[in-house]
């Protein structure tokens, strides 16, 4: 029996420790806890012990190492990986998509749109010569340190913030581009590419810009869904994104000119890869990128479903009750599927401020007839 190693164990990597144990693969899941029933083995290891689980791993004698919407878990995976000798990107590739101030120097290397940047190595009383910018920490994931800043009044203090939730203790400012947000989810196998999806965000805005939820397929038209999909392959290539899953998130602004505002060398979060795709196109994104970990990728219709729909899929998040309200309300329509939920109607009396993406309450992820995609939508608060 084949035995795969996964980093981490939120909720966000259940489905890859489901589908590894589907394909018969003996599961060796490292983390410092959360849901340790569901692997065949654990190890209470945090994933940022590089160095302790290439060990466990050598000696257990994993054929594949997996993880998928973490860039902390990332990085293990190819640190791991790349010293056993099995398939993952190279160093270059990890650090440039991991480092938010690397891959903001590597698309301007490749002239590439991106917003304009300031790099802070240490807190300083550095003022920017351009508003409104975006504040964020270089190293960090799921809205956490960052803040919108109109004038130099409050720009300390947003630098502070980023500093504080910075794991290498490095900022960045940048240009914030108004506009529409989209995230492209892509597979790669030696090198060649296929986008599998195109998904459109939504967040809480100014200040932190939280996602709220996200939508598959997105509601673009074909010029811009055509624009989107020839920069994400200039992306890919510029960053050597050579095997496994990729996350490109982008901005379309009022002019139509697309900015590149981050790419991830793995599964986009919040159930985009592991269940958006899925239920809009029928692509098996969790299993076909397990596959190509542990050296068995196949033809892009293997990982098909067997069911011919036009489908679009949806995750809301819950904020407060009124997203409450409405998830349960979208979840009522006729010929709506609800995948999965998580919904209590009794966490609304704590006035925890939500700063982060970990500190949402709930959600809804449904799916139905892309013809009715609007009308839920607009159910679901969006």
């Amino acid at each position: 029996m084949k035995k795969v190693a996964i980093i981490g164990s939120s909720e966000f990597q259940i489905p890859l420790i489901v589908a590894a144990k589907k394909q018969g693969f003996e599961t060796h899941v490292f983390s410092w806890g959360g849901n340790e029933a569901l692997a065949d083995h654990f190890y209470k290891i945090s994933i940022i012990e590089k160095q302790a689980i290439l060990e466990k791993c050598k000696s257990i004698g994993v054929d594949g190492v997996c993880s998928i919407g973490s860039d902390l878990a990332n990085i293990t995976v190819n640190y791991v990986a790349s010293n056993l000798g099995l398939i993952t990107n190279s160093f270059d590739c990890v650090e440039n998509t991991t480092n938010k101030h690397k891959m903001r120097m590597h698309l301007v290397k490749h002239n590439l749109p991106s917003p304009k940047f300031h790099y802070l190595g240490e807190k300083s009383t550095f003022k920017p010569d351009f508003y409104p910018l975006i504040v964020k920490p270089v190293d960090r994931s799921g809205s956490r340190g960052i803040n919108f800043v109109d004038s130099s009044v409050n720009i300390q203090s947003a630098v502070d913030s980023a500093f504080s939730e910075s794991f290498s203790k490095e900022v960045l400012m940048e240009e914030y581009i108004d506009g529409r947000e989209f995230s492209v989810e892509s597979i790669s196998f030696d090198g060649m590419h296929e986008i599998l999806q195109i998904t459109e965000k939504f967040t809480t805005g100014k200040p932190g810009f939280i996602e709220r939820g996200h939508t598959c397929p997105a509601r673009v038209s074909n010029t811009e869904k055509s624009l989107i999909e020839d920069l994400v392959l200039q992306v890919l290539k510029a960053f050597d994104v050579s095997n496994g899953a990729s996350h490109t998130e982008l901005k379309i602004n009022s002019k139509g000119e697309i900015f590149i505002i981050e790419i991830g060398s793995r599964m986009g979060g919040d159930y985009i890869g592991s269940d958006l795709v899925y239920y809009s196109t029928g692509f098996d994104y969790t299993r076909a990128v397990l596959s190509i970990a542990m050296g068995e990728y196949r033809e892009h219709d293997y990982y098909l479903s067997e069911t011919e729909k036009q489908n679009f899929s949806a995750v809301k998040f819950v904020f407060n009750q009124d997203d409450y309200k409405s998830c349960v309300s979208a979840s009522t329509i006729n010929d709506v599927d609800v995948i999965h939920s998580e919904l209590k109607n009794n966490v609304f009396e704590s006035k925890v401020r939500i700063t982060s993406s970990a500190g949402r309450l709930g959600h809804i992820l449904l799916t139905a007839d892309l013809a009715i995609q609007d009308e839920v939508l607009n159910m679901l608060g969006f």
